[in-house]
């Protein structure tokens, strides 16, 4: 049972874009549907459970949803630019290298020269994978992966590592800071949607509210992430967690059709080995 609830963040984060591609839409759409869908969640798990919270707890998660938005802004953006199968293995590298770089050089992880060594390996392994993206056949039609691209998810990563980091530095419970970090996710969407001049014409677009169901599978999985890592320990919770950019890898070849010549596909597989890999020696530690 315990692991069956393990899997409820992998198989939420790796459908996420799957249904965002299929239900359409601009990037506007997507975050603004991301935001509602948290904070609906948010409020019931916040009703049902009155956990209580310092100022200072509060504001920090809620900087933290905040800061996560801008993440998953840049992931959003890149679906279109580059597919979500080239997307997510790109983006879950950085979100690994950044977050366990986070770890030791502020948190003390990695204490033992030992663990220092198979860590920066675990890296440097995440790193070749994050490479192998770029590998496109010349004559393809696809959408490659070009510096503009990266260097967007690079920038972009920082939220999703400061959004990782900041309950590590505060001392409340994981349902504690579930809602003021699903309502900075709110507001960031609304913030973006705010500095973007698309904020009424996306609450009038049916896409947005389509959209909804996104931020309530993310929510419902950030959730059950808790919980999991709660019964589980962390480890195990975080490596199981890691199988989303699986099932959105293959989901956007199977599902969304996103076409590859058989070298592509090879060198896809490839990496997703290799970020896994990557991720459970990280984890391990």
């Amino acid at each position: 049972m315990n692991i069956l609830l393990a899997l409820v963040p992998a198989i939420g984060w790796g459908v996420q874009p799957l249904i965002l591609k299929k239900v359409g839409g601009g990037t506007n759409n997507e975050i603004l549907g991301t935001g509602i869908g948290a904070i609906i969640v948010g409020i019931l798990v916040e009703i049902f459970t009155h956990p209580s919270v310092s100022l200072g707890v509060f504001l920090l998660s809620l900087l933290s949803g905040g800061f996560w938005v801008l993440g998953q802004i840049g992931q959003y953006i890149s679906y279109d630019r580059m597919s979500v199968s080239r997307t997510m293995p790109i983006s879950t590298g950085f979100q690994l290298i950044g977050t366990s770089l986070i770890g030791v050089l502020i948190f003390g992880e990695w204490s033992s020269s030992i663990a220092k060594i198979v860590g920066f390996i675990a890296l440097a392994i995440l790193l070749v994978g994050v490479l192998l993206t770029a590998v496109t056949d010349k004559d393809s039609d696809n959408n490659g992966v070009d510096i503009s691209s990266i260097a967007l998810l690079l920038f972009t990563s920082i939220g999703y590592w400061v959004y990782s980091a900041i309950p590590k530095a505060v001392t409340a419970s994981g349902t504690a800071i579930f809602f003021p970090q699903m309502l900075g996710v709110f507001l960031g969407a609304v913030i973006y949607l705010i500095a973007t001049k698309k904020i009424s014409l996306s609450f009038n677009q049916v896409e947005s509210w389509k959209d909804v169901s996104v931020g309530i599978i993310f929510a419902v999985s950030a959730l059950a992430y808790i919980f999991s890592a709660k019964l589980n320990g962390v480890a195990t919770a975080y490596i199981i967690s890691q199988f989303a950019v699986v099932i959105s890898t293959l989901g956007g070849l199977l599902i969304l059709r996103e076409k590859k010549s058989r070298r592509e596909l090879l060198f896809t597989i490839i990496r997703l080995v290799l970020i896994v890999a990557g991720s459970i020696m990280t984890a391990t530690l």
